[in-house]
């Protein structure tokens, strides 16, 4: 595949997390929404009660939930296609996983989620995931934060309870940014049957490469946001089993029949260390992965483009074109 050169859109890193000052805003626009109609209104189910929600006439749906995996309430942001409310038809999902340090507002308050999605007949279904990196942790002293289940076990199911969706294969697609973009991958070779197509947005795809670098990232970033001390995969010891279970690397047969979509820059900041530490090892990462991925005789797109560790919106409108194109269509 070519290298593609196109206009591309820096996001700092401090745009890209979201403080108390993004969480008021998001607050004050989730509170601004009309309350639902008893014909339109979700209900509780799949280990999830609902404990604020903000359901209208319009795209966005928000949703917050009490639920035994997780120790606070997290939250759910739906976007729905046009003219949902009254055709009638059933709709393919995009799970959209949001990066280290964000949280389920972040696509809708910095990256123009709506408009990036106007006129596509799909649901975007974009949750919470702390700096977790959509695991089930080793440890934990700040009370449950199992992710994993919350996302799969629990959210997935009652999207499809909730909203006129393909319950199949080929009705999901699953995405992310950075951390998210693992999670994506993660999550299609863990869940096979869930997802047909999967992309990673500058998301590592090699846990084990430079002596378990992303591992130790994982590790050392929830232990400091997420989980009060405890890791993702053990420390100083590793649980091996889970690392080999969730290393994209190591899960290549699991990407059979599948259409694949990666993205990295090639070109980060050299003064911005976590630019350039992330977006290095990203690269290096994803192409060890399509190494793994032509050797297997796996078809897979790929793109690299100037510049670092940002989502980049050019790369999604091409990406959610050719998941548009392998998922079920609405109908």
């Amino acid at each position: 595949m070519h290298q593609d050169r196109i206009a591309r859109r820096p996001v700092s890193r401090r745009r890209l997390l979201t403080g108390a000052a993004g969480v008021a805003a998001a607050g004050a626009f989730a509170g601004a929404l009309t309350a639902p109609s008893a014909a339109s209104a979700a209900g509780d189910g799949y280990g999830l009660r609902i404990v604020d929600r903000n359901e209208n006439g319009g795209r966005l749906q928000y949703y917050r939930f009490a639920t035994d995996a997780i120790a606070w309430n997290p939250g759910v942001n739906v976007l729905l296609p046009d003219g949902y409310h009254t055709s009638g038809r059933r709709y393919p999902v995009l799970y959209l996983l949001h990066g280290g340090n964000a949280d389920f507002r972040t696509f809708h308050l910095q990256d123009d989620i709506i408009n990036l999605t106007a006129g596509r007949e799909i649901i975007v279904v974009m949750p919470d995931a702390a700096t977790g990196w959509y695991c089930n942790p080793v440890s934990s002293n700040t009370g449950p934060r199992n992710w994993e289940t919350f996302h799969i076990a629990q959210l997935l199911p009652w999207i499809d309870a909730n909203f006129r969706t393909f319950a199949e294969y080929d009705g999901r697609a699953v995405a992310g940014f950075s951390m998210g973009g693992f999670g994506a991958l993660k999550y299609a070779a863990k869940y096979y049957g869930h997802f047909c197509s999967v992309s990673s947005h500058s998301g590592p795809a090699s846990l084990r490469r430079d002596f378990g670098l992303v591992v130790h990232w994982a590790n050392v970033s929830s232990a400091a946001m997420d989980l009060g001390g405890g890791t993702v995969y053990g420390a100083p010891l590793w649980d091996e089993a889970r690392v080999s279970a969730d290393n994209p690397v190591q899960r290549i047969a699991s990407y059979r029949n599948k259409r694949i979509f990666l993205a990295a820059g090639t070109s980060p900041d050299p003064v911005n260390w976590f630019d350039t530490v992330n977006e290095t090892q990203v690269l290096a990462g994803q192409r060890e992965f399509r190494a793994a991925l032509a050797q297997a005789g796996l078809p897979h797109e790929w793109r690299e483009v100037p510049g670092g560790h940002y989502f980049r919106h050019e790369l999604f409108i091409q990406d959610l074109a050719g998941m548009l194109g392998r998922l079920r269509r609405a109908g």
